[in-house]
């Protein structure tokens, strides 16, 4: 199910920004964006889907991710959390199928990008007790993480109404699974109605593998030279401040393969 020997470990590399990122060897790609891998995330995952504003203010929030990578989305969730004084109960769900070892987050240097740098400390602590199928770790009072080690396919987990996703495989064109309409349609099924997904992708049939399966699908602004990414939600009215895509055209191109 999953392959960590040397062949397979990524290496570490530094973006432009000054923090780590890794390069996958089997997969052929960073894993954040080289110009600089703490600002995407920071634009992708927090500031252009409203968590950080909803984070003071909630009771409970519940996130899924899809690719846990290296762990950065929720490091910076946590020295967020604690920045905003949030007091919501969160949970996080993230899967991955090819964890990186504990040694390998020992040397991440995103301490240096937090208001809490001791916090690296936990994520490198879920690095080193990981196991196959789900862990259920509980690392500040007030979140806790559900990490599946595995394939998407294999997850089946019970309950879920995520308020945000993350979704944040490698690009389409190397892991074209984690992009299919099948997958929006299973997270579809895994939110709740207002439910904001993000991603750093604007690839035409990635959006149309979202309307597809039902995503209302919105552009918005990309990270560190990009020139988009991509904003979906089941409401519509999550979407009003943003320009829209032709769902209609785009499902249709992807349900005969017109791309």
């Amino acid at each position: 199910m999953t392959d960590n020997s040397d062949s397979q470990q990524p290496t570490l590399d530094t973006t432009d920004d000054g923090s780590h990122t890794l390069y996958s060897k089997q997969f052929d790609q960073h894993y954040h964006n080289p110009n600089g891998a703490v600002a995407e995330s920071r634009h992708n995952f927090f500031d252009k889907n409203g968590l950080l504003k909803r984070l003071p203010n909630s009771k409970t929030l519940t996130i899924l991710e899809i690719g846990f990578g290296t762990g950065l989305n929720l490091l910076l969730l946590m020295d967020e959390y604690r920045e905003t004084g949030s007091s919501a109960q969160i949970d996080y769900y993230s899967i991955e199928g090819f964890p990186v070892e504990a040694d390998t987050a020992r040397s991440f240097n995103y301490d240096q990008f937090l208001s809490n740098p001791e916090l690296l400390k936990k994520l490198v602590q879920v690095f080193d007790g990981l196991r196959p199928g789900m862990n259920h770790i509980e690392l500040i009072p007030g979140i806790t993480l559900h990490l599946f080690v595995g394939m998407f396919k294999e997850l089946t987990p019970k309950n879920i109404e995520a308020d945000f996703i993350f979704h944040d495989p490698f690009s389409p064109n190397v892991n074209e699974e984690l992009w299919a309409g099948s997958v929006f349609s299973t997270l579809a099924d895994w939110s709740s109605r207002d439910v904001v997904l993000t991603t750093y992708s604007a690839a035409s049939k990635a959006r149309g593998a979202m309307a597809s399966a039902g995503w209302n699908v919105a552009r918005e602004e990309g990270a560190l030279g990009k020139r988009e990414m991509t904003v979906a939600s089941l409401d519509p009215d999550k979407l009003s401040h943003l320009k829209r895509v032709n769902e209609e055209r785009l499902a249709r191109r992807y349900r005969t393969d017109d791309f």
